[in-house]
C-alpha cells in the first residue's frame, strides 16, 4: 500500500489485532473522544504541579540581591495601586465596586513582570518544601527577603506620593478614612479578610501556571485583585502603602498600625495561602514523591540551604545537547 504522505513509499501495514481500539468509556455521551488519542486544551492536574515546581525551582536559591531588588521593585509598584484606588474611592465614594476598578494595575505590572512579591510565595516555595526539594530555612529566608523588600518599596513609594502631591486631596481623604476603618476592625476580623485574600492570590498562581496564553493570566490577575478589594479583603503590601501614605501625609500610630492591622494583615495572607492552597493541594497529590529528583533528607529538610537549580535537580537531556557533545550523528542517534 502507498502511503498517501510519501509517493513511492509503502506505508505500513496494520494488522487487525494491533490497531488500536478506542474503548466505550474513552467516549462522551455524544460520541466524542473524552481521552485517549484526544488531545486536551487544557493542561491535568499533575501537569499544572510539574510546571509550578519548574517555575519555583528557577527561583528559590535566588542570590539575596536579585530577590531584594526584584521585591523592592514590586512594592514600589504597588504605588499604582494605590493610586488607582484612592482615585476611585475619591469619585466613588459611596461605591466600593467602582472604586475598585484600577486597584488590581499595580498587580498587573508585579506578577505579569515576575517581580517578587510575597504573597505569591506562599505557593511556589512551600510547593517545593512540601515535596522535599528545598528545605525549610530556604524557605523562610526567601520570605524574609521579599517581604522586607516589598514593604520598603511600598514605604518609599507611598513617601513619594504623600511629598509629591500626586495624589488628589480627596483621595487622601479617602485613604485616611479607609486607614482609620481599617484600623476599627477587629484583629481577628482582619485576619480572616486577609486570609482570603492569601487563598485568591495563592490561587492566581497556581491559574497562572495553568493557563496558557497572557490574555488569559491578565483576566485572572485583574478579577482576582478587583473582588479582593471590592469585597473589603486585605493584602499586606497594599494595605502597608495605604499606612505609610497615611503617616507621611498626617501622621498615624504605627506601633498601633503595626500591631493591630497589618500584622493580622501578613499572618492571614500567610495562612490562607500556605494552609487553604498549598496544604490542601499536597493532600489532593496524595503526597507523590518525584523519584527522578534527588529529594532532601530530613536533617536537611530542617537544617540545610538545599534547594533549588544551584543543588543539582537534574533535567532531560535534549537532542540539542546530545548533538552538541557528539552523541549524535547528524540527525540518526548512535546505537549504544
Amino acid at each position: 500500500m502507498t502511503d498517501p504522505r510519501q509517493p513511492g513509499r509503502q506505508s505500513p501495514v496494520r494488522s487487525e489485532s494491533s490497531a488500536p481500539q478506542v474503548r466505550e468509556r474513552d467516549s462522551a455521551a455524544s460520541g466524542a473522544p473524552a481521552a485517549g488519542w484526544a488531545t486536551g486544551d487544557r493542561f491535568s492536574w499533575e501537569e499544572i504541579h510539574q510546571r509550578l515546581l519548574a517555575g519555583a525551582d528557577e527561583e528559590v536559591a535566588e542570590k539575596t540581591r536579585v530577590l531584594f531588588f526584584s521585591g523592592l521593585t514590586a512594592g514600589f509598584a504597588i504605588t499604582l495601586t494605590f493610586l488607582g484606588l484612592t482615585t476611585g474611592l475619591a469619585a466613588f465614594p459611596d461605591n466600593p465596586f467602582l472604586a475598585s476598578l484600577l486597584y488590581p494595575i499595580g498587580f498587573l505590572y508585579i506578577v505579569l513582570g515576575r517581580y517578587q512579591l510575597y504573597t505569591e510565595n506562599t505557593l511556589l516555595p512551600v510547593k517545593l518544601v512540601l515535596t522535599r526539594l528545598a528545605s525549610l530555612p530556604l524557605l523562610l529566608r526567601l520570605w524574609a527577603i521579599v517581604l522586607t523588600s516589598n514593604i520598603l518599596g511600598a514605604m518609599f513609594g507611598a513617601f513619594i506620593l504623600s511629598e509629591a502631591g500626586v495624589v488628589s486631596e480627596a483621595g487622601g481623604d479617602a485613604a485616611a478614612a479607609l486607614v482609620e476603618h481599617s484600623l476599627a476592625t477587629g484583629w481577628w476580623s482582619v485576619f480572616f479578610k486577609a486570609f482570603f485574600a492569601g487563598w485568591l492570590v495563592a490561587g492566581i498562581v497556581w491559574l497562572s501556571f495553568a493557563a496558557r496564553d497572557t490574555i488569559s493570566r491578565v483576566l485572572i490577575i485583574y478579577f482576582v485583585f478587583f473582588t479582593i478589594h471590592a469585597t473589603g479583603l486585605y493584602h499586606i503590601i497594599s494595605s502597608a502603602c495605604e499606612v505609610f501614605f497615611v503617616y507621611f501625609r498626617s501622621g498615624t500610630n504605627l506601633g498601633a498600625a503595626a500591631w493591630g492591622f497589618l500584622l493580622p494583615v501578613g499572618l492571614g495572607n500567610t495562612m490562607g495561602g500556605v494552609v487553604a492552597f498549598s496544604l490542601v493541594g499536597y493532600v489532593q497529590s496524595e503526597q507523590q514523591r518525584y523519584p527522578e529528583v534527588r529529594v532532601l533528607s530530613s536533617r536537611d529538610m530542617l537544617f540545610s540551604w538545599k534547594g533549588g537549580r544551584p543543588f543539582g535537580t537534574p533535567r532531560p537531556r535534549t537532542w540539542h545537547d546530545e548533538q552538541s557533545n557528539g552523541e549524535i550523528d547528524g540527525d540518526t542517534p548512535k546505537e549504544r
